[in-house]
């Protein structure tokens, strides 16, 4: 099913999965840019990565992690900490920890995901000026700003949400995308 082509349909909330958007200003003033994702305490997250041989450093940094306890998904936009080497690695690491501290987890029960402009540094002191805002933004309900917030040269947020019954329970199945 193609999304993005038209109005973002409700996108309803997850129950334990909430989501927090705020402005770093990494491309430009004011533009919600950073968004962090809390998954609820034992959580399962799955992951696909790409098959490229060449990977930006949150790509690798988040295959290592995924087996893990995963409890938080830090996007930035902007900046896509890709060719950057070892610096680039730094940074994805950098950001996580920062996130880590503030909310009490392991580094590693955090997965970093970086778009935008490709062989830049990434701006790590602008992404931990707004993870605070974005802690205090969380929200179930937030599904359609964090698609607004993890676009680069997207046209439209992307986002798709489905709820259906499953021996008496509603399960829900909502998510966001990006891509021009």
């Amino acid at each position: 099913m193609a999304v993005g082509l038209g109005p973002l349909p409700v996108l309803n909330p997850v129950p334990g999965f909430e989501l927090g958007i705020a402005s770093a200003g990494i491309k430009r003033p004011g533009r919600k840019d950073v968004v962090v994702m809390r998954c609820a305490e034992g959580s399962r997250v799955a992951g696909v990565t790409t098959t490229n041989a060449f990977c930006a450093a949150p790509v690798l940094l988040t295959r290592e992690r995924l087996q893990g306890e995963v409890r938080y998904l830090l996007t930035n936009t902007g900046n896509a900490n890709a060719g950057t080497g070892e610096p680039g690695m730094q940074a994805a690491i950098r950001s996580c920890a920062s996130l880590a501290k503030l909310v009490g987890v392991a580094e590693d029960a955090i997965l970093p995901f970086s778009t935008g402009v490709i062989g830049e540094p990434l701006p790590v002191e602008k992404i931990e000026g707004a993870l605070q805002a974005a802690l205090e933004d969380l929200d179930e309900n937030h599904w359609a700003e964090a698609a607004t917030g993890i676009m680069t040269t997207d046209t439209m947020p992307k986002g798709a949400s489905r709820q259906f019954q499953h021996d008496g329970v509603t399960v829900t199945v909502t998510g966001i995308s990006k891509g021009a």
